[in-house]
């Protein structure tokens, strides 16, 4: 467990370099900076120790399934499929260029990994039921990963999704919701109060917990015990917006922000690249 927890740290530590040099990258326009290192622990969890992937081949039928419903959280995204090799290093470069690949929401290309293109919010969950429907019909036995927004959930079609997926009792569903506690506008509390999330996705029929988003062990614990439950599952994780960097963390001005080259040199020194 310990070479997996430095594994995954590592892993986590150079996705926030590469998100870093993406933003700063794309120059003048802007990134969706805060809501991508609010995510950066779970998604190296997952693409470093849980997914099953062909690295050599995008493709494979048996591959599991990853769907960022929020999309706009793509440079974690894209970060992950590099450090995996998808995506070369040089072509994180690109983002937000003109025909680049690597757009501010993700665009389909599984070449790259991409699975699906998101960016209107409340649709991933329901290309994850779909994919975890098939898998069953097919007699497949991939997996499918989800990553939610807390402000996503204001969408009804994530709690209609929620209900078929456990009336279709889709255990090879695993789904993270990202509650840091901010949506683009504001704080959720204000905007659309969720309240107890944990009650209710438990109502729904969900195999729910709550855990701590950037504590890797209780993530990696959340996967490695629900794979046994013959429900859906979900984890509440609770995480901080911008993560990673004191200017950003817990800071809605950088939900979508202009990386400078000031804040990039802090949040290096911040990080400790060796």
């Amino acid at each position: 467990m310990s070479e997996d927890l430095e594994k995954i740290k590592k892993f986590a530590k150079n996705m926030r370099k590469d998100i870093l040099d993406m933003s700063l990258a794309a120059g003048a326009k802007s990134s969706h900076f805060g809501g991508a290192l609010s995510i950066v622990e779970i998604v190296a969890t997952i693409f470093s120790n849980i997914i099953r992937l062909d690295p050599t081949d995008p493709l494979w039928e048996d591959r599991d399934r990853f769907i960022l419903s929020k999309g706009h959280a793509c440079l974690a995204y894209y970060s992950a499929l590099s450090e995996i090799g998808y995506i070369k290093k040089e072509e994180l470069q690109s983002f937000e260029k003109d025909e680049s690949n690597l757009l501010g929401h993700p665009i389909i290309n599984k070449n790259l990994g991409i699975e699906f293109s998101n960016g209107s919010l409340g649709m991933g969950l329901s290309l994850g039921i779909g994919l975890s429907l098939s898998s069953k019909k097919k007699k497949k036995d991939f997996k499918v990963y989800v990553i939610l927004g807390d402000g996503e959930c204001n969408e009804g079609s994530v709690w209609e999704a929620a209900m078929s997926a456990a009336h279709l009792k889709l255990d090879n569903l695993h789904v993270v919701l990202d509650r840091n506690n901010f949506q683009q506008t504001g704080s959720n509390a204000d905007i659309m109060d969720l309240k107890n999330l944990v009650e209710k996705w438990k109502s729904f029929g969900w195999h729910t917990e709550e855990i701590d988003g950037h504590n890797i062990n209780e993530i990696l614990n959340f996967f490695k015990k629900s794979n046994k439950i013959k429900l859906p599952k979900i984890a509440i994780a609770n995480t901080i917006k911008g993560k990673g960097f004191s200017f950003s963390e817990n800071n809605n001005d950088w939900h979508h922000s202009i990386l400078t080259k000031k804040n990039y040199d802090s949040a290096v020194k911040e990080l400790d690249i060796e």
